[in-house]
């Protein structure tokens, strides 16, 4: 058990505070000083049990100085270790901390993904199994400063390495302690280059708004994104639902504060509520002797942003519904309730009044959810600003890949407007990004858009039903021969596939304008 006492600074408090213990023969394993003034104590005893809790507190409130004794569920080291650990483990790159002698004395789990061990197996690994061509130690010792970017080779992959040194005292070389050491992909640069420029626009900002309809939607959300209230987000996959979270939770008066996501879809129930929720020290077997910190805690203050919410299974349900109601929960294992101010904002694809009714989502916790609510419509529905859309991706793919700005023909842009997008924004900037990859001419051809037929257009999808019948009949026939002339590249072929003359054909497409680029 760990316990929190609330005192007085004073010398000897301590003392007389772990001396009921000693008179109960129970051993205390661990005691912190913490507070912004040292104005409290944490103890470890791990022998402690509730009846004799019961019958110690009124002994250690007497104790002068003493003004509360209550329970905690960790030590104030124990939490910043685990801070510290969920911090590296979100790091996606390889992480380590490593002696004088060049042995790892701690990673994250990507290094250990990188060496080929577990995690814990990694501590006292020395670096020269992996590093052949360099002596780290001594690289740290003849700069001691800070290195960026130096090329080094592990088990056959280039990697660059950013080296900074740990000093125990002083910034002298007797000093050193050791180093951590950032390696990243040498061949995933231009890819960290990207994401770093993805980021220079934050917020709204980064929401690409071409089309009237999205711009709707982007207004809608700022109108929300002040409110301290839970927002439910719908829209098919790959519309930007995540980006919209972040950029709600950016506009609020939260927007300093943590930001985190978890996705429900496909997590075993154990899983998603240790992830959201934490456990306790020991909660179960193979669990951590400190425990593990939930979403919900890292977040504390800030916005978490819950993913496919309607793939929750019911239990998880439940202590959602009643965190939203009191901002209370309990670790897994735990029996001590825990409040925290965190604003909730949640995704779906699905239709979750649909799985009310077939009772698979639970109602109450749907209208808990559903305070404020935003539709983002799929990409089929936006076709009026996809020529600008594709034009900024073009634009960030070539940067990207370092190479010149190509141009988008018109019968790709055709192409572009008449394919249905089943995978939404995000499939429009793979399927660019693949396009300028091919591309190695000055012009992106239609050729060079790799669009899989799957998913096909429901209906009318992306079809504008307004004008006339003889317009949208029109616009339905320039439609099916943009999409057949890629496959069918003459008039005369074109009309063999359809089964009319070439004459017939070649009116048509010179009246839509298809081919003569």
């Amino acid at each position: 058990m760990r316990l929190k006492l609330h005192c007085q600074n004073r010398i000897g408090i301590l003392r007389d505070i772990v001396s009921p213990f000693a008179d109960y023969g129970l051993n205390v394993a661990r005691g912190e000083v913490g507070g912004d003034q040292g104005n409290a104590i944490y103890l470890h005893v791990p022998n402690l049990l509730y009846a004799q809790l019961a019958t110690l507190r009124p002994a250690l409130e007497a104790v002068p100085g003493v003004f509360s004794v209550k329970r905690v569920s960790l030590m104030p080291s124990e939490r910043r270790h685990l801070e510290l650990d969920a911090l590296l483990s979100s790091l996606s790159d390889p992480v380590m901390s490593i002696d004088m002698e060049g042995r790892i004395v701690a990673a994250n789990r990507a290094a250990g993904q990188m060496l080929g061990v577990r995690v814990d197996e990694v501590p006292g690994l020395s670096l020269d199994r992996y590093i052949h061509d360099l002596d780290l130690p001594e690289l740290v010792r003849r700069n001691n400063a800070r290195v960026n970017g130096l090329r080094l080779k592990l088990d056959e992959a280039i990697y660059l390495a950013d080296i900074a040194p740990l000093h125990s005292e002083k910034d002298d070389v007797a000093s050193l302690a050791g180093a951590v050491v950032t390696l990243h992909r040498a061949d995933r640069v231009g890819e960290r280059i990207y994401h770093v420029q993805r980021q220079e626009l934050r917020g709204f900002e980064a929401i690409f708004q071409a089309s009237p309809r999205l711009a709707g939607v982007v207004r809608e959300a700022r109108r929300m994104a002040p409110l301290d209230a839970p927002l439910l987000i719908e829209g098919e996959t790959g519309t930007g639902k995540e980006l919209l979270a972040r950029a709600c939770h950016l506009a609020s008066p939260r927007g300093q504060a943590p930001f985190m996501a978890l996705s429900c879809a496909g997590l075993p129930e154990s899983m998603a509520e240790t992830e959201l929720f934490g456990y306790a020290p020991g909660a179960f077997e193979g669990a951590r002797p400190e425990g593990k910190l939930g979403l919900l805690e890292l977040t504390a203050g800030g916005t978490i942003f819950l993913d496919e919410v309607g793939e929750m299974s019911p239990r998880l349900q439940v202590k959602l519904l009643r965190f939203l109601q009191d901002g209370g929960f309990r670790r897994v294992g735990s029996d001590e309730e825990t409040y925290l101010d965190v604003r909730v904002i949640c995704a779906t694809q699905q239709d979750l009044p649909r799985l009310c009714a077939e009772g698979q989502f639970r109602q109450d916790l749907y209208h808990r959810l559903n305070v404020l609510a935003v539709h983002i419509p799929p990409l089929r529905e936006c076709l009026d600003g996809i020529g600008e859309l594709a034009e900024h991706f073009i634009d960030r793919a070539a940067r990207q890949i370092g190479c010149s700005l190509p141009v988008l023909s018109e019968p790709a842009r055709t192409r572009l407007v008449n394919y249905h997008w089943p995978g939404n924004v995000r499939q429009l900037e793979n399927v660019l990004f693949q396009a300028v990859s091919l591309c190695e001419g000055g012009e992106l051809q239609a050729g060079h858009l790799r669009m899989p037929d799957v998913g096909a257009a429901p209906g009318l999808g992306g079809v504008a039903l307004e004008g006339s019948l003889g317009d949208i009949l029109g616009e339905v026939e320039k439609r099916v021969l943009t999409a057949l002339y890629d496959e069918h590249p003459s008039s005369r072929l074109l009309a063999r596939r359809l089964g009319v003359s070439h004459t017939t054909i070649a009116n048509k497409l010179k009246r839509h304008g298809i081919g003569t680029a």
